[in-house]
């Protein structure tokens, strides 16, 4: 899926990646692409490259709705940045996109399968 939501994300981080210099990042720890980074998820390998997927917002260094960062690499020390995984576009993800997983599916496609939070006020609503 490729939402407004996500869209947007990806373009955040193609913008806001470039204010960060190389030499500000961890040489030895993946650091986010941009903003702030919690648990990784989804840790797997796909098409002979370790994929990492982890808790995300990108639009502050501090917590918010949750989006799925992604890095990929080929010996767990240099990593490279990929686009935005999943972003908050549903109804049922709304708040966020939490804890989950990745698997490959028998047919070659990468599954993300994440748990979706979605807020309730004091009445249920």
């Amino acid at each position: 899926m490729n939402s407004q939501t996500l869209r947007e994300a990806r373009k955040y981080e193609e913008a806001f990646e470039k204010l960060i210099p190389a030499e500000q990042r961890p040489k030895f720890h993946l650091s986010p692409r941009v903003g702030w980074m919690n648990d990784p998820n989804g840790f797997c390998i796909y098409n002979d490259k370790y994929h990492l997927f982890y808790q995300y917002h990108p639009y502050d260094a501090h917590w918010g709705p949750m989006h799925w960062g992604h890095a990929v690499s080929e010996d767990l020390l240099h990593w490279e940045f990929l686009p935005v995984a999943l972003a908050p576009d549903e109804y049922y993800d709304k708040d966020g996109v939490f804890s989950g997983s990745a698997i490959t599916l028998k047919d070659g496609r990468h599954l993300l399968i994440y748990t979706g939070v979605m807020k309730f006020d004091s009445r249920g609503r």
